[in-house]
């Protein structure tokens, strides 16, 4: 009899585990078990009377070879320019034989990432350059400030016990001050100083002011083969109707090798044998509870969620997982005639609004924590391209916060005024339509009980036939890539037997996982 693949959740992880497993296991069953209606997690595209948001902004980017070729062959590379290129007739790279988004619309888009810092009502540049208009924008004695206090650290390091030493001993009191500290807190609603060191290791790795600095001599000189951080890129990878559109295309693919994806089925419970070996899962669909058998279970749901579905789990397991913290996520997309914003860039845009895919807001008269400009993400996101803006307002909160059960004419009530507060609109007259979104457990937090997640992990690999994937599946801030990368290693272990899970655990942790590949060099 074949053998039974329990996948829960439709993100990255668990599409990517599901559709590799059909690949390489032929004639195995493999089942998807998605609470929402969405295909893709918080990688979703939402698509609002004909203008599409994403959420949380996914630019795709990999060093990972495989990652980049599996990419390609659900979205291959544009081989004709793009509307806004043609409007603008700007001049773009493209893949010989490719196909025309003009077209097709199962393609991936080149984008030119433009991401910026919006404090005290200018632009600076994220990663933080070193330009004169950055020197001006910070004046002569925030400029003296910054350099004097970065010079501090190069004789006094900081013990990095949390984040907030981290972050200093690679920018500068001063430049953490400024840049990163509120930001942090808006993002986490901790204080930087509470969060544990290890969430900057694995979003900031190896970027500072010498990785700047190096990388902008690695320019000016052309070194051949320099390494690039993965914030120092300059140009990324974007399906043309949103990230969405990768995981709604892998999706059809499953269902087409025989898979299932059931659709509104929010796991309740996993069925665990005297044993510690698990037998099954149960889902609860339109107010029924639907037991299933399978062999192998592959995770991507919150790890506190799988674990407090379990029976049977030790004490201590069971109480380090319940105190796992996380933050949710809402948006607001905001259409306007257009932004008060000017582009004082040299870059070109449609309408000529600024240029960026998205924004950091610094600003502490206001809740709001980034900003997209939907046009530039992908010019087939927004229905009237020439003639309207599509902007996400981002807000990180707690499920159950009075931001979270704000109506939707509460919130966005809140997003215009806040859009008002800080100049990207004149008055709330300007805003043709509104719509928000809402995403539970976007974001899983390194704080309370993480410094115990070993206590969980350990517990979890012992489960011979349980894999833990993705994001939320590993309680890691993991990007797409590295998502995708544990479940091809979970996958891996199934085909070849393999029992040690510590491969599936180090993706994103080991140093292979960083590496600069031979095709992302200059």
């Amino acid at each position: 009899m074949a053998d039974t693949y329990l996948v829960i959740g439709a993100g990255p992880a668990g599409l990517t585990a599901a559709y590799e497993l059909l690949k390489q296991k032929k004639g195995c069953q493999v089942y998807v078990f998605e609470e929402t209606q969405s295909m893709g997690g918080i990688s979703k595209t939402v698509n609002y009377k004909g203008n599409r948001m994403d959420m949380g902004g996914h630019r795709f980017f990999s060093k990972i070879d495989r990652v980049n070729a599996w990419w390609d062959e659900i979205l291959p590379m544009q081989g004709a320019p793009a509307k806004d290129d043609i409007i603008l007739k700007r001049h773009v790279k493209v893949k010989k034989g490719g196909p025309d988004p003009e077209k097709k619309d199962a393609v991936m888009l080149k984008r030119r990432r433009i991401s910026r810092i919006f404090f005290d009502d200018k632009f600076y540049d994220y990663p933080i350059s070193m330009k004169r208009e950055t020197f001006r924008n910070m004046g002569f004695i925030n400029t003296m400030k910054v350099g004097f206090s970065y010079l501090a650290t190069l004789f006094h390091k900081l013990p990095e016990t949390n984040l907030e030493n981290f972050y200093i001993n690679r920018f500068g009191r001063k430049l953490y001050s400024m840049f990163f500290e509120y930001y942090t807190e808006n993002l986490w609603g901790r204080h930087p100083s509470q969060i544990d060191a290890s969430w900057g290791a694995q979003r900031v790795k190896g970027l500072s002011i010498v990785a700047i600095i190096k990388d902008i001599f690695g320019k000016v000189f052309k070194v051949k083969n320099r390494k690039v951080e993965t914030s120092l890129i300059e140009e990324f990878k974007y399906p043309k109707l949103g990230p969405g559109q990768l995981w709604e295309l892998t999706a059809d693919k499953i269902r087409q090798m025989g898979g299932e994806i059931i659709t509104g089925a929010q796991v309740v419970r996993i069925e665990k044998n005297a044993d510690n070996h698990l037998t099954g899962l149960v889902y609860k669909k339109d107010g029924q509870e639907i037991s299933v058998e399978g062999d192998v279970i592959i995770s991507s749901m919150p790890l506190k969620d799988l674990v407090m579905g379990m029976n049977d789990v030790p004490k201590d397991v069971h109480e380090v997982a319940s105190h796992l913290p996380y933050r949710d996520y809402m948006t607001l997309g905001v259409l306007v005639p257009s932004l008060r914003l000017k582009n004082i860039t040299k870059m070109k845009t449609v309408s000529n609004i600024v240029p960026d895919c998205w924004v950091y807001v610094q600003d502490r008269r206001v809740k709001m924590g980034r900003f997209q400009i939907y046009n530039n993400w992908s010019p087939y996101m927004v229905k009237d391209l020439e003639n309207t803006v599509w902007v996400g307002l981002e807000y990180f909160v707690n499920e159950g916060d009075k931001y979270w059960n704000m109506s939707e004419s509460e919130f966005s009530a809140l997003g215009v005024s806040e859009m008002v507060k800080i100049g990207l609109i004149r008055s709330k007259k300007d805003v043709i339509d509104t719509h928000m979104e809402k995403i539970k457990k976007a974001y899983p937090a390194y704080f309370d009980s993480y410094d115990d997640i070993d206590v969980v992990v350990d517990y979890l690999k012992q489960i011979d036939n349980l894999y833990c994937v993705g994001r939320n599946g590993q309680h890691r801030y993991n990007n797409i890539d590295h998502s995708m990368c544990t479940s091809f290693e979970a996958v891996s272990n199934i085909v070849n037997g393999r029992m040690d899970k510590s491969n599936v655990w180090n993706v994103n942790t080991e140093k292979e996982y960083h590496e600069v590949s031979s095709n992302e060099v200059d």
